[in-house]
């Protein structure tokens, strides 16, 4: 027969110092990688410092970098009030020039129409002549011609018994007068004409005086 060796008493529960260990031994792998991620934190963290240096601050609203989008924007906006400006000194020179344009027709038909009126005066003096010689019937005609001419700017200049005005009369003939008194037109010789308030032709006059 076969001796077996006597089987020890199992003691339950282990012994405190036993499950202490064990369970210690359970958590190390725990513990190891919390500590591991806490080193890699702060060492992001002080990386993180040490970068934006001691003198950093974070950029405010007003602060940010102007972008190539920005740039180009800047550009097309410088470009377009030059264009404005230039499209309204255009503008304002085409108004210029227009004006300028009206003034010239306008000076070139007054001019038109006093060369008329003007080759038209020895025509009148011929009225007037005729009518002076006792012609009958020529004054409703030469009255009808002074009243067109009227209407468009011509005055007839016929100064008898005025004071002679150097500015509308052309003294042909001059009779002295002990009296002393300012030159006086005796006698039209021929009439002059004013044009639109100026005068086209002196007034052909004798003068007393």
């Amino acid at each position: 027969m076969s001796s077996t060796p006597p089987r020890l008493p199992r003691q339950w529960p282990p012994p405190r110092s036993s499950r202490g260990a064990t369970a210690a031994a359970g958590h190390e792998p725990v513990a190891a990688a919390e500590e591991d991620a806490v080193a890699e934190a702060e060492a992001e963290l002080s990386a993180a410092m040490a970068g934006a240096g001691p003198g950093a601050a974070p950029e405010g609203p007003g602060e940010t970098e102007a972008t190539p989008g920005d740039e180009e924007l800047t550009k097309l906006a410088a470009e377009r009030d030059d264009y404005l400006d230039r499209l309204r000194r255009l503008q304002a020179e085409f108004e210029n020039y227009k004006k300028r344009i009206v003034k010239q027709q306008l000076e070139q038909r007054e001019r038109a129409a006093e060369d008329l009126v003007t080759q038209l005066l020895p025509v009148l003096d011929t009225f007037d002549l005729a009518l002076a010689h006792g012609a009958v019937g020529l004054d409703p005609v030469h009255r009808s011609m002074l009243d067109v001419l009227g209407g468009v700017g011509l005055e007839r200049l016929d100064p008898a018994g005025q004071t002679f005005d150097p500015n509308e009369h052309d003294a042909v003939q001059h009779e002295a007068d002990d009296g002393g008194r300012e030159p006086e037109v005796l006698e039209v010789l021929r009439a002059g004409y004013r044009w639109k308030g100026r005068v086209l032709r002196p007034a052909m006059v004798k003068v007393k005086g």
